[in-house]
C-alpha cells in the first residue's frame, strides 16, 4: 500500500511539473520545435533543469542494487545504438512534432479531458500493440 501511495504522489508531482512548465501544452511544445518559424526556446530551460535534477540521482542509482524503498533497481543496460532504437526514435520524434504531445503529457491531458490526448493515447496504444506483434514474430 505504501508503494501505491508513493507512486501516486510521484505521479502527481510529475504531472504538476508538466503543467507548470508548459510541457503539457501542445502549442508551446510545437512552438519549441518550430526552429524555422516563431521559435519559443523557453522549454530548453525546462529540459536543462530536468537533466540537472536527474544527473546526481542517476549516478547514485548506477551503483545500487536496491532503491531507497528497497525495490530491485531496474536500470537499462543496453548501450548499443541499433536499428530498433533509431526507428523508435524517429517515430517518437515524428509523433511529437505532429501532435506536440509525448506520452507523459498525454496522460496529463487525458486527466484534463482534452480530446486530442484521447487520439494520441489511442495511437500510442496501437503502436505499442503493433510493436508487441512484431517482437513476437522475431
Amino acid at each position: 500500500m505504501l508503494m501505491l501511495i508513493i507512486s501516486l504522489f510521484c505521479g502527481l508531482i510529475f504531472g504538476l511539473g508538466l503543467l507548470i512548465s508548459g510541457m503539457a501544452n501542445p502549442q508551446k511544445v510545437l512552438g519549441f520545435l518550430d526552429i524555422t518559424g516563431l521559435w519559443d526556446p523557453s522549454l530548453i530551460l525546462v529540459m536543462a533543469g530536468a537533466i540537472l535534477a536527474a544527473l546526481l540521482p542517476f549516478q547514485w542509482a548506477k551503483n545500487q542494487s536496491r532503491s531507497l524503498l528497497g525495490q530491485t533497481m531496474q536500470l537499462p543496460d543496453k548501450t548499443q545504438i541499433d536499428r530498433p532504437l533509431i526507428v523508435g526514435s524517429l517515430l517518437f520524434g515524428i509523433g511529437w512534432g505532429l501532435a506536440g504531445i509525448c506520452p507523459g503529457p498525454a496522460i496529463v491531458l487525458l486527466g484534463l479531458k482534452q480530446i486530442n490526448a484521447i487520439y494520441f493515447v489511442l495511437a500510442m496504444l496501437a503502436g505499442m500493440w503493433i510493436f508487441q506483434i512484431l517482437q513476437k514474430r522475431k
